[in-house]
């Protein structure tokens, strides 16, 4: 195998793997598919910037901003000021932006237990996908 075969494999399997997660947000009424990632974002208790969730998942800022809003308008996110910070704000899971959370993610992280139970070795395959990334942000940088 050479690399543009090998790359050519990777890009088919990372697509499937986003379309099974795009596939779940349609069977479950959720209106975009950037919608479920940044739900999975807050729901970990934390607090996130928009900033934070957009470099994460790699979402458009126009596209974040705009679902964000949507949910502080329905009650299910609250925004509050990071000190030091003029213009970044941070944004926490209302309580019924939890339970709205939880409706949507449940299901899907007992799929993802499921899933993770059939996996040998995760930690290194997490290391091999961050090495990736790595180098390939690297090279195409110096494009």
């Amino acid at each position: 195998m050479n690399a543009k075969e090998f790359f050519y494999e990777f890009g088919k399997l990372i697509y499937q793997i986003d379309g099974i997660y795009e596939n779940y947000s349609k069977n479950n009424k959720v209106s975009a598919h950037n919608l479920l990632w940044i739900l999975y974002s807050l729901n970990d208790g934390k607090e996130h910037s928009q900033r934070q969730i957009c470099d994460d998942w790699l979402i458009p800022r126009s596209t974040a901003n705009s679902i964000i809003k949507e949910l502080e308008e329905k009650g299910y996110v609250s925004l509050y000021k990071i000190k030091g910070k003029r213009r970044e704000l941070n944004i926490c899971l209302t309580k019924i932006g939890q339970e709205y959370a939880n409706n949507i993610l449940d299901d899907l992280y007992n799929r993802e237990k499921k899933a993770y139970k059939s996996i040998n070795n995760p930690k290194e395959i997490l290391d091999i996908l961050r090495k990736m990334i790595l180098k390939l942000q690297i090279i195409t940088k110096n494009n």
